[in-house]
């Protein structure tokens, strides 16, 4: 998780690698996350569809494997942050029946399932919302130079030059109106201003945002962890009564 630290001075946040590598993972995710979410449905759909005639079993054979393909790219994009490996259980037996009961009772194709297609929705809009907003204070900063290009016109039939940042239906003087219209250059230094101080501050957020996605795709793609892992560790190791037992005394 050292890609993803979380620098103090907000100014070192935006040269270091944590805020340019969280921009790439979540803008990554918003076009391989969606074909993924397409493939693993449609794979899931189809198989479930034809499941009902034993000539659809293999196709629902072919849709367990295609999901874990899918996982194993997600997995290859989280390689940077948590090396995470699947684990699945292996086919006992021979025959489609075989592969068919045991890819689909493991858990770990159902925890795929839960990443690829259940959490599809929340993962899409969040990383949106939080990537719409900073690409929109990083280019408020280079408003000055591109300001006076864009050409707008108005409800009531008027034309202008300049950047609505807010609400204008009849112009930069016409009523109703709120914002500011950006139509000079004191006016685009400070929106400029304003878009800095919003950058570096949203970059916290950005970054945030990748580690909190990252840490979910963790949870859900890595192998299941044994509840019981620690006690059993705890009983295979020497007890605090060992050495007094000991046959050598004491």
């Amino acid at each position: 998780m050292n890609t993803l630290t979380l620098r103090r001075d907000p100014v070192r946040l935006t040269f270091s690698k944590a805020t340019w590598w969280s921009a790439w993972y979540l803008l990554a995710y918003l076009f391989t996350g969606t074909a993924l979410f397409c493939v693993a449905l449609t794979a899931a759909l189809t198989g479930a569809i034809l499941s009902i005639t034993l000539a659809g079993l293999p196709v629902l054979v072919a849709a367990a494997v295609t999901i874990r393909w899918c996982a194993n790219v997600e997995r290859a994009r989280l390689r940077p942050l948590y090396p995470v490996a699947g684990r699945y259980r292996e086919v006992t037996g021979s025959g489609v029946m075989a592969q068919l009961r045991t890819r689909w009772r493991d858990p770990a194709t159902w925890r795929d399932v839960a990443y690829l297609l259940g959490m599809f929705v929340p993962l899409f809009a969040l990383d949106l919302t939080v990537l719409t907003i900073w690409l929109i204070s990083l280019a408020g900063i280079t408003l000055p130079a591109w300001y006076r290009y864009p050409h707008q016109t108005f409800d009531n039939g008027l034309t202008g030059h300049g950047v609505q940042l807010g609400y204008f239906p009849n112009g930069p003087h016409g009523h109703p109106a709120w914002g500011l219209y950006v139509d000079t250059l004191p006016k685009a230094l400070l929106a400029a201003a304003i878009s800095l101080v919003l950058f570096l501050l949203f970059n916290y957020v950005l970054v945030a945002t990748a580690r909190a996605h990252a840490s979910v795709a963790r949870a859900l793609l890595r192998p299941p962890q044994d509840p019981l892992r620690e006690a059993r560790e705890v009983l295979r190791g020497p007890g605090p009564l060992t050495h007094s037992f000991s046959p050598n005394g004491p």
